[in-house]
Formats: structure tokens, C-alpha cells, sequence
């Protein structure tokens, strides 16, 4: 889907956002806001939408910003219905995108930002191999870091 935002799109992000980060920055964003990370990249962007259905107008359940890279997709910001946590939405959107970045014959997917120590981002070290970014230099990361 093209980098545009919807409302369907906003409102799922509200909800996410409320119930994953209340409080956080993310917690006053306004669709204006909301617009803005959609269509403020510098590089050719797109929305993965997940829709709970074939139809077009089935319920969106998920969402990924996405860009697209010369080697790979950076997921700049995933969220999706909450209240559907033993479907594991998240971690469907990462395979997926690793599943189309190999269809594409792009060798990596970037998932973002990584602080070591975070409960909220150490999902990400469930992806082998993972590599982190220290300085220039990208190295793998060691099961025991």
C-alpha cells in the first residue's frame, strides 16, 4: 500500500499504542503527527496492511511502516491489534517481511532500533542471525550479549 495514512490505520495505532506504551511518547500523537511519520521518510516507503479477511474492507488487524531499501526493509514502526495477543501478530509481520524481502531477493531485514536491557525490544533477539550496529561496523550478536 502506498505511504498514505488513514483514519483505520490511526485508530489501530491508538489502540496499540494504549495498550503496549501507554504513557509513552507515542501516547499524544494526533493524526496530523501520524501523517507526518507516514509520509516524512526520505525513502521510498510503504504501509503493510494485514486484514483480518480477504475482502478489502475486513477489519485491518496489523500494520507495518516499512522502508525499502537497496538491500533490504526497515519495519520503522509495527503495531496491530492487541486484543488478538494468541495470534502473535508481531511476529507474523516479521516473517512476512523476511519472507518477502527473500522473494525479492533482498538480503536483510532491518527491525529497528535495539536497547539492550529493554524488555519492550528484546523480542528482537529472537531472530538469528541478528546483527547490531556499533559505530560503522555491523557484527553479529552473541547469544550470551
Amino acid at each position: 500500500v502506498a505511504p498514505t495514512a488513514t483514519r483505520e490505520q490511526y485508530n489501530l495505532l491508538k489502540s496499540y499504542v494504549k495498550s503496549r506504551h501507554d504513557g509513552g511518547g507515542m501516547s499524544e500523537m494526533t493524526y496530523r503527527d501520524y501523517s507526518a511519520m507516514v509520509g516524512g521518510s526520505p525513502v521510498q516507503s510503504h504501509i503493510f496492511e494485514y486484514r483480518d479477511g480477504p475482502e478489502e474492507d475486513a477489519p485491518l488487524v496489523a500494520a507495518s511502516i516499512t522502508d525499502v531499501l537497496r538491500d533490504g526493509f526497515s519495519m520503522v514502526y509495527t503495531f496491530f491489534d492487541a486484543e488478538q495477543e494468541a495470534r502473535s501478530l508481531g511476529h507474523f509481520l516479521i516473517l512476512d517481511h523476511i519472507r518477502h524481502a527473500q522473494d525479492l531477493g533482498l538480503p536483510h531485514v532491518y527491525l529497528g532500533y535495539w536497547v539492550k536491557g529493554s524488555p519492550k525490544m528484546d523480542y528482537k533477539r529472537r531472530y538469528k542471525p541478528l546483527e547490531v550496529l556499533e559505530g560503522d561496523r555491523w557484527r553479529l550478536l552473541r547469544d550470551d550479549e
